[in-house]
C-alpha cells in the first residue's frame, strides 16, 4: 500500500504541476479575502505572489520525487547560507521569498501572528486543492484515505519547519531594526541639544539624520518662530527660513535653497499639508523642490530636483503642541526606500530635536527680554559729575543659566558728593533682572535722603525681606551690594559692603616723574557684612582718604571668579592691569575685560571705574556760627563777601536771602554746633548744619502767621534743596544755578520744581 500511495502522490503532483499558476491564484484570492490588510503594501503583495508559487513548487517536488529528492534538497544551502529541511527528509526547503516576506512584515511592524496565519492559510488552501484533485483521480476510498494521511503528515512537517524559519527571519529583522532604531535614537539624544542655539540644534538634527539613515536632510523653521512672534498655527502659506542642510552626496543634490534664505511652500503641496495638519508623510521624491516654489527672499525658483532622489520623508517639527517647522529626509545613494518604520524613527528624532529647538527659542526669547530689561535699568551713559570721572561695562553671561541681576550706578548727592554703587542679585532670568531694577530704584530713593552707607544697606535689607514675604518665595532671595560715597571736599570715601567683594583702589603715581608702574594698588580691608535678605545682622561703614586722581574699581564677582583660575590669581591680575592703567577710563575697562575675561564669561559682570577729583579749597568756604540770632547778620555778610570773591555778585540777593532763612532756622530750632558752608562747582551749594536731628518740612503759612515762609522761599529760589542726617545732627542744603546758566536752570527748575519741593522733610518752626 505504501508503494501504491507513493505512486498516487507522484501522479497527483504530475497532474497539478501544469495548473500550478491556477492553484497559486486560488490561494492568493483566498488570502486576500481573509487578510486584506496585508496586501495594502505593494512590495509585500508582489513578493507574496512569488512566495506562494515557490511554496506550491516545493510541495509538489516533495510529492513527486519523494524523500530522496527532499533529502538532497535538504543538503542544499539557502540564500542565507543555511540548509533547509528536516532530518526525516519529509519537509522541503522553504523558498527564500518566504523568509524575505517575514523580514518585510517585521519592517512594517505587522504582528507575527498575522504572518503565521497567512502562512497556514495558504498551505491549507493548497491541501484542499490537492485533496480535491485526489478525489477526481481515484474512487478507491482506502487509497484516498492513505494519501490524505500522507499529505497531512508532509504538510504539517513542512509548515512547522517553514514557520520556524520564517519566524526566525522575522525576529532577526525585528531585533536588528529595533537595535538600529535604539542606537539612532540614543545618538539623537546624545548629539542633539548640546547648546541653547536654535540654528546649531537644527544643524545637529541634520547631522544625525545623515548618519546612516538619510542621504540628505533639510530643516526649515517658521519665520514667526525665529522672530519670536510665538508658535501659533501657521498661515495658509507660511514663510519659512532654511536653517540647516546636510548631504552625504554632492552639493548639487537635493533642495538647493541655501541656509538662511526664506521661502514658502505653495498651498496644496505635500510640505504645506504636513505643516498644516501636523501629520508626517512617506512618499516618493520625484520632485522634492517642486514643492518649495519660489524663494520669498527673491532668489527665484529652486534648482531642478535631483533625479536620483527616490524616497522622501516629510516630518513636522512640533513641540508642546505648537508647529515650529519641517524636516525633510531624502535617499538617493541608499537603494532601499524609506518605509513605515523609518518614518516612525524620523518622527522620534524630529520630536527630540523639536523640543530642544523650542527650548533654545524660549531661552533666546527670555534671555533677550531679560537682557533688554537689564540694560534699560542700567545707566545708559557715563555720569558727568564734578567729583568723579567714570566709565562702566556690563557683560551678560555666556552660559545657559541666563542673564543675572548685576548692576552698577552713579548717584549725585548733595554737597558735591557722589555715590558709587555695584550689586549682584542671586539668581537668573527675568525675575533677577526685575529684582535688580527694584533694588536700584530703592538705592536711589535712600540715597536721595542722604543715608550713610551702613544705614542704606540696612534699609535695602528690609526691602528684600519684604519682597520675600510679599511674593511668598520658596527660597531665600539674596543680593550683594557695595555702596560708597565720595566727598571731593574732604577727599574721603565712605563705603559699606553687604556680602560684596571690596573695590580695588589705585593711588596716583608720585609727582616727581613716577611712571604708571609705580602706582600703588591695594584692596582695602572693608568689613564685609552678610548678603542682603538675611536680616537682623549689622553693616559697618569704613572711611578711606584718597589722593586726587585715585582710581576706584568696583565690580561684581563674575570679573574675578573662574573655574580655571584661582580668585587670588585673578585679583593679582586685576591689580597688575590697574597699576598700568592708561589715562582713558574707557580703555582701562577694555583692558580689564580683555585680561580677566578672554572668553565669554560664565557669570554676568558689572564693572565701574571712577577717577576721583578734589574740589579746589578756594571754592569752599566755611563759617562757624554761635547759636545766637545775631549770627544771622554775620552769615549774610560772609556770604556776600564770598560771592564777591568768586565774581558772583549777581547771585547776592537770592543767596543772602537763603542764608538768612537757613541760619535763622538753625539758630531758632537747632542747637550747636552750627556751621555755614558754601561750595562752588557747576552750581552754588549752601549748607547749614547743626546738632539737632529734627528736620524741617515745607508748610503753607496762613495770612495771619508771622513765620513759616522760610522754606517756601528757599524752595522757590533754589534749584534743589533737602535735608541729610549725619552722626552729629543734620544738614539743610540748597543748590542754585550760577548766573551764567540761570535761564537754563530756571527752565530746569520749572520742570523739576515738584522734585525740589519733595526734597524738604521734617518740621519747620
Amino acid at each position: 500500500m505504501d508503494t501504491d500511495t507513493d505512486v498516487f502522490l507522484r501522479r497527483l503532483a504530475h497532474e497539478l504541476r501544469p495548473r500550478a499558476d491556477e492553484s497559486v491564484e486560488v490561494m492568493l484570492r483566498r488570502m486576500r479575502g481573509e487578510l486584506p490588510e496585508l496586501w495594502q503594501c505593494e512590495d509585500i503583495a508582489a513578493l507574496a505572489e512569488r512566495e506562494t508559487a515557490g511554496h506550491v513548487a516545493t510541495f509538489l517536488d516533495v510529492l513527486e520525487h519523494g524523500p530522496d529528492a527532499t533529502a538532497a534538497a535538504t543538503a542544499a544551502a539557502g540564500p542565507d547560507g543555511t540548509a533547509h529541511g528536516t532530518e526525516d527528509g519529509t519537509a522541503g526547503r522553504v523558498p527564500s521569498e518566504a523568509l524575505e516576506v517575514g523580514r518585510r512584515f517585521a519592517r512594517r511592524g505587522v504582528p507575527v501572528t498575522k504572518l503565521l496565519r497567512a502562512f497556514r492559510l495558504g498551505h491549507l488552501s493548497l491541501l484542499e486543492l490537492i485533496q480535491a484533485e485526489a478525489g477526481r483521480l481515484t474512487s478507491d476510498p482506502e487509497l484516498v484515505n492513505e494519501a490524505t494521511l500522507r499529505l497531512l503528515e508532509t504538510a504539517f512537517a513542512y509548515v512547522d519547519r517553514g514557520s520556524e524559519e520564517v519566524v526566525a527571519a522575522y525576529q532577526e529583522e525585528r531585533d536588528r531594526r529595533l537595535q538600529r532604531r535604539l542606537m539612532l535614537t540614543n545618538e539623537a539624544n546624545r548629539r542633539i541639544g548640546t547648546t541653547l542655539d536654535t540654528a546649531r540644534t537644527a544643524e545637529e538634527l541634520a547631522e544625525v539624520g545623515t548618519d546612516e539613515f538619510a542621504d540628505l536632510v533639510v530643516v526649515d523653521l517658521l519665520e514667526t518662530v525665529l522672530r519670536g512672534n510665538g508658535t501659533c498655527r501657521p498661515a495658509d502659506t507660511p514663510l519659512l527660513r532654511r536653517i540647516a542642510r546636510r548631504s552625504v552626496l554632492d552639493d548639487s543634490a537635493g533642495p538647493a535653497s541655501a541656509a538662511g534664505h526664506t521661502h514658502t511652500y505653495p498651498e496644496g503641496t505635500d510640505p504645506a499639508r504636513v505643516l498644516a495638519t501636523g501629520r508626517p508623510l512617506l512618499g516618493h521624491a520625484d520632485s522634492p523642490d517642486g514643492h518649495a516654489g519660489a524663494a520669498a527672499s527673491g532668489n527665484g525658483a529652486h534648482a531642478p530636483a535631483d533625479p536620483g532622489l527616490h524616497s522622501m520623508l516629510l516630518v513636522p517639527l512640533q513641540a508642546r503642541g505648537c508647529p515650529l517647522g519641517l524636516a525633510r529626509f531624502y535617499r538617493r545613494r541608499t537603494a532601499v526606500p524609506f518605509d513605515e518604520d523609518d518614518l516612525m524613527l524620523a518622527q522620534e528624532i524630529a520630536s527630540t530635536a523639536a523640543v530642544y529647538i523650542d527650548n533654545a527659542r524660549r531661552y533666546s526669547q527670555e534671555r533677550l527680554t531679560a537682557l533688554t530689561l537689564q540694560r534699560s535699568l542700567l545707566p545708559r551713559r557715563a555720569v558727568d559729575h564734578s567729583a568723579v570721572e567714570t566709565a562702566s561695562r556690563y557683560l551678560p553671561s555666556g552660559s545657559r543659566s541666563g542673564v543675572g541681576g548685576d548692576w552698577y550706578d552713579v548717584v549725585p548727592l548733595s554737597g558735591a558728593r557722589v555715590a558709587l554703587v555695584v550689586g549682584d542679585v542671586v539668581g537668573r532670568g527675568l525675575h533677577a533682572s526685575a529684582t535688580m531694577g527694584r533694588l536700584r530704584t530703592a538705592v536711589r530713593a535712600f540715597a536721595d535722603i542722604d543715608l550713610m552707607p551702613d544705614e542704606l544697606l540696612t534699609h535695602l535689607d528690609d526691602v528684600i525681606i519684604r519682597l520675600q514675604r510679599e511674593e511668598e518665595l520658596d527660597g531665600v532671595e539674596t543680593a550683594t551690594c557695595l555702596y560708597a560715597i565720595y566727598d571731593p571736599v574732604s577727599r574721603t570715601c565712605s563705603l559699606a559692603s553687604a556680602g560684596h567683594v571690596p573695590p580695588a583702589v589705585v593711588t596716583p603715581a608720585a609727582a616727581d616723574g613716577g611712571s604708571p608702574a609705580h602706582r600703588s594698588v591695594h584692596f582695602p580691608d572693608v568689613p564685609i557684612g552678610p548678603p542682603l535678605g538675611l536680616g537682623g545682622l549689622p553693616f559697618e561703614t569704613c572711611q578711606l582718604e584718597l589722593p586726587e586722581g585715585s582710581l576706584l574699581a568696583l565690580h561684581t564677582d563674575g570679573l574675578i571668579e573662574s573655574r580655571t583660575r584661582d580668585v587670588d590669581a585673578a585679583r593679582d591680575l586685576l591689580g597688575a592691569v590697574l597699576a598700568r592703567a592708561p589715562e582713558s577710563l574707557e580703555e582701562t575697562c577694555d583692558r580689564l575685560l580683555s585680561a580677566l575675561l578672554p572668553s565669554r564669561p560664565s557669570d554676568d559682570v558689572a564693572l565701574l571705574v571712577a577717577r576721583t577729583r578734589a574740589l579746589d579749597p578756594c571754592h569752599v568756604s566755611t563759617l562757624d556760627l554761635p547759636c545766637d540770632p545775631a549770627a544771622v547778620a554775620g552769615a549774610r555778610v560772609h556770604a556776600s563777601e564770598r560771592l564777591a570773591g568768586w565774581g558772583l555778585e549777581e547771585a547776592a540777593f537770592a543767596t543772602e536771602l537763603m542764608v538768612s532763612e537757613l541760619v535763622t532756622n538753625a539758630v531758632r530750632y537747632g542747637r550747636s554746633p552750627i556751621q555755614l558752608r558754601m561750595i562752588l562747582q557747576d552750581t552754588l551749594t549752601l549748607e547749614v548744619s547743626d546738632g539737632s536731628s529734627t528736620a524741617p518740612h515745607l508748610r503753607r503759612a496762613r495770612n495771619t502767621d508771622e513765620g513759616g515762609r522760610g522754606l517756601f522761599l528757599i524752595a522757590q529760589l533754589a534749584e534743589r534743596w533737602g535735608t541729610r542726617h549725619t552722626r552729629e545732627g543734620k544738614v539743610i542744603w540748597a543748590e542754585q544755578c550760577l548766573p551764567g546758566t540761570r535761564d537754563a536752570g530756571r527752565g530746569a527748575r520749572g520742570a523739576r520744581g515738584v522734585g525740589g519741593l519733595r526734597g524738604g522733610r521734617g518740621a519747620e518752626g
